[in-house]
């Protein structure tokens, strides 16, 4: 019986279980529902289980066998702030929080490869299951490595995935090297003179210093970044002012970097506070920029990125697994977990269906019927890395 097989016995015991995650949504470091749910089904399964690691992140621990090798497998469990639109049963019960991006799918396949690697048992060494708070920007994976995760539960290699929207059902993405960029958010806190509206003389309008930083912030991939390099500069926040007749002594611009280097990153964020002061300097008032790189580059160990493939190729065939996927804008806080060790993170596909939509949208849900395969990636992988001796791979 194949691994896929396997896990569809039990498919519906994890399609309710992700659709109780998805209508309690937990925001970063507020998991406290959801990794109490996770902590509980572990122990159950006879899993040796520690709470609280980087605050609300669970950490499960399954032996077997005498051999001392070891793999690490991780899924991220927190929510966005988004108010869901959609209508089904298993809605977010709660206003202004979701799963828009399918954590709560993530935290489900990896506790179906708990399940099933408990009752099957084919494997020999420790296996380190990793369930991660705060992925969305609040430095989860930081918290656990901080916490000595790798100290307390060492990997020789790790791996995890995110669900692909668009990205056919049965079909996984796996990319050696640099997969996603590395990601900074910033603030620009703008000061001028607040004045009546009807008396703009008397002003140094911080909106319209703004203006200008925003307009010549988007020069620098354009014409200080290397053509064959890749960098994103977005302005995703304009706020200034609060009465229909009074220019505001103070504004604020935010927004996000993203780039596939420490060298570009760097070069984006000293051509940006070059911009910032001069450019209110220049209009007789005054900003600094707050720049805090949140995220590291996502880049895929060569080794383990060729293992990941051919553990997927053997679920679903070499012409479902791209090995050189499109390079991604967006950040993932594996990243760390990877500058700490071995691994790969892969994409699964979500489904490509008219119905189907991007993460962190309103309207976004995950595809329950990609646990199995989820699941058997993961299974695999431990089944493969930590073969019992003699036994086919």
């Amino acid at each position: 019986m194949s691994a896929i097989d396997r896990i569809t016995e039990f498919h519906a015991e994890l399609t309710a279980f992700r659709r109780d995650i998805h209508a309690h949504p937990e925001l970063g470091f507020e998991e406290t529902r959801t990794a109490a749910r996770v902590a509980d089904e572990l122990e159950r399964l006879g899993i040796e289980v520690h709470r609280g690691v980087g605050r609300t992140g669970v950490v499960g621990v399954l032996r077997n066998g005498s051999s001392a090798r070891t793999i690490g497998l991780r899924a991220d469990m927190d929510a966005l702030p988004i108010e869901e639109s959609n209508q089904f049963a298993h809605r977010s019960r709660h206003a202004g929080r979701m799963h828009a991006c399918g954590h709560d799918g993530h935290t489900t396949m990896l506790l179906g490869a708990a399940k099933e690697l408990a009752r099957s048992r084919d494997f020999d060494g420790t296996v380190h299951l990793i369930f991660q708070p705060a992925e969305e920007g609040l430095g989860g994976a930081r918290a656990m490595i901080d916490d000595g995760l790798f100290e307390r539960f060492p990997c020789e290699s790790i791996f995890g995935m995110h669900n692909r929207p668009k990205l056919a059902l049965g079909m996984f993405n796996v990319r050696s090297g640099p997969m996603m960029a590395g990601g900074a958010l910033f603030d620009v806190h703008i000061r001028g003179v607040g004045s009546h509206g009807a008396r703009p003389e008397t002003s140094i309008d911080p909106l319209m210093i703004g203006v200008q930083i925003c307009s010549t912030l988007q020069t620098i991939v354009s014409r200080n970044v290397r053509p064959l390099d890749t960098a994103v500069l977005s302005v995703t926040r304009f706020l200034a002012g609060d009465a229909f007749n009074v220019i505001a002594q103070t504004a604020r611009l935010s927004g996000t970097v993203r780039a596939f280097s420490a060298e570009v990153m760097a070069l984006v964020e000293r051509n940006m506070r070059r911009i910032v002061e001069s450019t209110a300097q220049a209009m007789g008032g005054s900003a600094t920029l707050e720049f805090r790189y949140e995220f590291a580059p996502t880049i895929n160990d060569p080794e383990q990125a060729a293992f990941a493939a051919s553990v997927c190729e053997e679920l679903v065939g070499a012409a479902k697994v791209d090995r050189e996927p499109p390079l991604i804008m967006a950040s993932e806080d594996f990243s760390f977990m990877l500058e700490e060790v071995p691994g790969c993170y892969i994409n699964i596909g979500n489904g490509d269906g008219e119905s189907g939509c991007e993460v962190h949208n309103p309207a976004y849900d995950f595809n329950d019927a990609a646990i199995p395969l989820g699941v058997a990636f993961f299974v695999r992988a431990v089944e493969r890395k930590l073969a019992r001796e003699g036994a086919a791979t």
